[in-house]
């Protein structure tokens, strides 16, 4: 998988200008959002912090897999960051206007910690999503930390979230599944 950073942007007004098909990435801050980015691209291209909230900018990234291509679009984590409140504002305003405008968005990746699967800011995201997503559009959620889970507790989040994608940040483990729902809904491959 080639990787290309191609920029940051603080609002949709500075975002690149949509060429391909893309894939926007979002979740809470503290839940591995960077550590996923380099595990599912096998690289380090993002990176990690003890202190949540450092990504503050829309990035964006070209992938190529083989033959295909498409942007991978890092938000800014949701929730913890340390910022004014006027700032936070700010990002929501620019996330929801781009969420909303961006029409080359094809697939929302909604990534959330496995330990604590039923947050209330989680349900409000995909509530969120679900208000506004179009027919050209998906959303997969994808659970995180799954190594810090018991396998009593693994089969109960699979029971409850039926279609959600588990990862493992750390063994590397569960992004084939990923990779493979991309595929099947960016290419219907």
């Amino acid at each position: 998988m080639k990787v290309k950073f191609l920029k940051s942007a603080p609002s949709i007004k500075e975002a690149i200008e949509p060429s391909m098909l893309e894939i926007a990435l979002l979740g809470r801050s503290n839940v591995g959002k960077s550590s996923f980015l380099n595990a599912f691209l096998n690289q380090k291209i993002a990176k990690i912090s003890s202190t949540p909230g450092k990504t503050q900018l829309i990035n964006f990234f070209e992938i190529e897999d083989e033959d295909k291509k498409f942007i991978l679009i890092d938000l800014p984590g949701f929730g913890y960051a340390k910022v004014s409140k006027s700032l936070k504002k700010e990002w929501g305003k620019n996330l929801d206007q781009f969420l909303k405008n961006r029409f080359n968005i094809k697939l929302f990746i909604h990534l959330r910690d496995a330990r604590h699967p039923n947050l209330e800011i989680d349900e409000n995201v995909d509530n969120y999503l679900n208000s506004f997503i179009r027919p050209d559009q998906q959303i997969i959620t994808v659970f995180t930390k799954i190594d810090k889970l018991k396998q009593s507790e693994i089969s109960k989040l699979k029971k409850d979230y039926p279609n959600a994608l588990l990862v493992s940040n750390i063994k590397k483990r569960g992004f084939d599944k990923v990779k493979e729902k991309i595929n099947q809904i960016l290419w219907k491959s």
